[in-house]
């Protein structure tokens, strides 16, 4: 949620059951450092109380274009102030006042008069929301350069079942984080590796590495915010997939290679961040290996993997951008500058492995970045997801250099 913070959110609720909702909704924006302003109808009042938002959102809550506001015009103020704005829930009949351009009460007015991105989350009956009117005037405000955040499916407080869910509140303050990122990657396709591979050794064991695919979600998920179509192949993780993102999942570097070069053709950057295994046993055992009293040692023979990022280099074409990580213990640019001459990327990035917060499980990471032409620079320890989007702010800047 770090790209909410220092931002203006306005938030309107209108009156359906999943008002409830926006109280953690309000609750996560202000934790993730945002100012929040709320409007409500007097429907929206009957499911929750306007104290609630006043306490939790810090502020005057908007119910009432007539109210004492020491000489200010409250709701003029607070759609002159947002950096976006979004109605959770959104009924039916608010839906159709905004298509029309309509301002009877508070919440309308305000919307009215916001310059600023707005998103609507309509959330009622499934026949409601599937009525052939209610799409019409959803798609009137799609034309008009509203974001519509779909309903979730599922069974609704009015005994249907199908589409009409308000999505939950995490899931809404990370559509308007998207909402707010500049979409300065639209139209590239972008495939990302994360994770690391799993090389079997009997039915119950494997080969591995400590990767926990965090900086390659982040990629990924930076990426799709930016306004790409992201392709992420994965290798086992307990990470949730990316809002957004064609996630394939993966366990072997065998598997992972098959789905990265039959994705590669249509991709027009190509970030490999996945700690693929070097080395697999030769054979996989089809019955667990029993151990035996009397042999304190076992002998496991073990074959080179495919490299895959080599591979790509190799089928690289000019217009494609590649770029691949490297996990180093010493010899840092020497170990860097050889990949990509070898590999024939255009840009790594690399870091040492055992660095305090950074690399392998944690959430920071300390990388240096590499260039095709020798340039290098040193990205100091942050926030994984600010890593991400630094890396893809380079490669924005070389497109563009190239363009």
């Amino acid at each position: 949620m770090t790209g909410l913070n220092g931002k203006q959110i306005l938030l309107g609720i209108t009156g359906g059951i999943a008002a409830y909702k926006a109280v953690e909704l309000v609750r996560l924006l202000k934790k993730a450092g945002a100012g929040v302003d709320v409007a409500m109808t007097d429907a929206a009042l009957r499911f929750v109380g306007k104290t609630t938002f006043e306490v939790l959102s810090e502020n005057p809550v908007i119910t009432d274009l007539w109210e004492d506001s020491h000489g200010s015009v409250a709701h003029i103020d607070a759609a002159a102030r947002c950096d976006a704005a979004v109605i959770a829930p959104a009924t039916a009949n608010c839906i159709a006042k905004l298509a029309q351009g309509m301002a009877d009460d508070a919440l309308t007015t305000t919307f009215l008069a916001v310059t600023a991105p707005i998103m609507i989350c309509p959330s009622m009956n499934t026949h409601m929301y599937e009525n052939i009117r209610v799409q019409r005037n959803l798609d009137l405000l799609e034309k008009d350069g509203v974001y519509i955040l779909d309903p979730d499916a599922g069974d609704l407080a009015c005994k249907t079942v199908g589409p009409g869910r308000l999505p939950d509140p995490w899931f809404i303050a990370d559509r308007i984080i998207r909402m707010l990122c500049p979409k300065d990657f639209a139209g590239r396709q972008v495939l990302v590796s994360a994770g690391p591979t799993l090389e079997p050794i009997d039915p119950v064991r494997y080969v591995s590495n400590h990767s926990s695919g965090k900086m390659g979600y982040a990629i990924a998920k930076a990426a799709e915010m930016r306004g790409a179509a992201v392709t992420l192949v994965t290798g086992p993780v307990c990470l949730d997939p990316p809002v957004g993102v064609d996630t394939i999942c993966v366990q072997t570097c065998q598997e992972m290679a098959d789905a990265m070069l039959s994705k590669m053709d249509g991709a027009d950057i190509i970030i490999q961040v996945a700690a693929v295994a070097d080395f697999r046993p030769d054979r996989q055992e089809t019955l667990k290996i029993k151990k035996i009293s009397d042999q304190d040692r076992m002998t496991l023979t073990m074959v080179q993997n495919p490299d895959i990022l080599q591979q790509m280099g190799e089928k690289k074409r000019q217009d494609q951008f590649l770029v691949g990580f490297a996990a180093e213990t010493h010899d840092l640019a020497a170990n860097a500058v050889k990949k990509i001459q070898k590999k024939n990327l255009d840009m790594i990035a690399a870091n040492l492995v055992g660095v305090r917060d950074s690399g392998f499980k944690a959430d920071t990471n300390q990388v240096t970045v590499f260039m095709k032409d020798g340039s290098q620079t040193d990205i100091p320890l942050m926030d994984k997801k600010a890593v991400a989007h630094i890396l893809l702010d380079t490669i924005l800047t070389r497109l563009k250099r190239t363009s």
